[in-house]
């Protein structure tokens, strides 16, 4: 028996192995070892760099007294650097019930001498009692993070595991006001979050790609590094940049030795960087960007049909009381400073028909979600705010306000 098979034409083996070699240039791309973790990060107060050199009977016990040796000499550390000063020393047992846990940075044990680089974790609930601090610090929006390496002219960011990359995996951000979202670098991020990402202006991709990874913004730490000789001296220059119009923060240079140090290097910038950041999040400068903001819409059809049936829900007669007609709102609005929360729920509040509203989603410098339950419908709870000089958008029960340059003044109290 003979199988013949139908003859391919000159443009199907073209078009066969033009697919064949995009295949294959996309598998290049993405596969292979190129992620760095980043290490879980809680909050837990953290003192790192804890030296300590202790003898023991055995190797265990040398361990167990360095350890013991180096919960106090951190919590010293960590007194000092919260009050400025010299704090009664604690019991091992106290100690043990605040410690959370202890990183080994290096070590070396022998058989009855043990001398070690440690970094010892507070858990940050029950040390912050004990250090007279409520252990709160202002948290910015998600910011999703695209750390940039130049180096011999050639820009990288998840491409190929670097010391910049991972210096940020290694990062603790428990103490810092900026709310990281750090990517494995695997997957899809190199395509995605590559170096020519930051240069790029269009926001529907940006909205896009924030939408992906759960971000409100981006920001771009970028380093470069010059070096003098192979194993000699290098310099690094770095700078904090933000938003998708590559925004400039700050920038300083470092300098170490050799290149055996880069590594120690890269830590120091990162929580440099880190700082120009939380200065420019305090001062305002670091602000969501309004534009990245995905807003959808009003189909007429789709708020037709919303206040018709809004009209029905209120034509309804109540079966559980008063609470039975109310009337679930998500609303959106700017909370640039603490004291606006507050101060926007108890204008709300004020409105007459609104039985409750709170904060469920707090993003201090962005968008902050409030939950409100309304008696009537939302068109009315719409005309409410406007007239309280909103401007509001959206549609159906999930709105957005904006204050009005100049206001009205609100209109006198009144039921429905």
């Amino acid at each position: 028996m003979t199988l013949t098979f139908p003859s391919l034409r000159p443009i199907h083996i073209i078009f066969a192995l033009v697919l064949a070699a995009f295949a294959a240039v996309l598998i290049a791309q993405i596969e292979g070892e190129r992620g760095i973790a980043p290490i879980a990060s809680n909050g837990d107060f953290e003192v790192r760099d804890i030296r300590v050199d202790v003898y023991g009977k055995n190797a265990d016990e040398a361990r167990t007294t360095g350890w013991r040796l180096a919960q106090r000499l951190a919590w010293r550390a960590l007194w000092q650097r919260t009050n400025g000063a010299k704090g009664p020393m604690l019991g091992d047992g106290v100690l043990d019930s605040l410690v959370s846990g202890i990183e080994v940075q290096q070590e070396q044990i022998g058989p009855n001498r043990y001398i070690a680089t440690l970094a010892v974790m507070f858990d940050r609930a029950r040390t912050g009692q004990a250090l007279g601090v409520s252990g709160q610090v202002m948290r910015s929006p998600p910011l999703l993070l695209i750390p940039v390496l130049w180096e011999g002219g050639v820009a990288t960011t998840f491409e190929t595991p670097t010391e910049w990359q991972r210096a940020w995996a290694m990062f603790r951000t428990a103490d810092s006001m900026i709310d990281y979202v750090r990517t494995t670098g695997d997957g899809a991020d190199p395509m995605l979050l590559n170096a020519g990402q930051p240069g790029r202006r269009g926001r529907n991709w940006w909205r896009l790609l924030l939408d992906l990874y759960g971000a409100a913004d981006v920001i771009m730490p970028i380093a470069r590094l010059e070096r003098s000789w192979p194993g000699g001296p290098v310099t690094g220059h770095f700078s904090a940049r933000y938003g998708p119009d590559n925004q400039y923060i700050g920038s300083f240079t470092l300098r170490v030795r050799r290149s055996a140090d880069i590594p120690q290097m890269m830590a120091e910038a990162v929580k440099k960087i880190d700082g120009l950041y939380s200065q420019a999040l305090t001062s305002g400068v670091l602000r969501p960007d309004p534009s990245l903001v995905i807003e959808e819409p009003i189909n007429a059809v789709e708020l037709t049909n919303v206040s018709e049936l809004d009209s029905l829900m209120a034509a309804l007669p109540s079966e559980g009381g008063p609470s039975a007609g109310a009337t679930s709102v998500s609303l959106q609005f700017e909370t640039p400073s603490a004291a606006s929360v507050s101060e926007a729920e108890g204008q709300i509040r004020l409105i007459p028909g609104v039985r409750a509203a709170s904060t469920t989603s707090l993003a201090l410098g962005g968008m902050s979600v409030m939950q409100i339950s309304f008696d009537g419908p939302v068109d009315q709870l719409r005309g409410a705010l406007e007239a309280r000089g909103f401007t509001v958008t959206g549609s159906g029960t999930s709105l957005r306000i904006t204050r009005r340059t100049a206001a009205p003044a609100p209109p006198g109290g009144g039921g429905q």
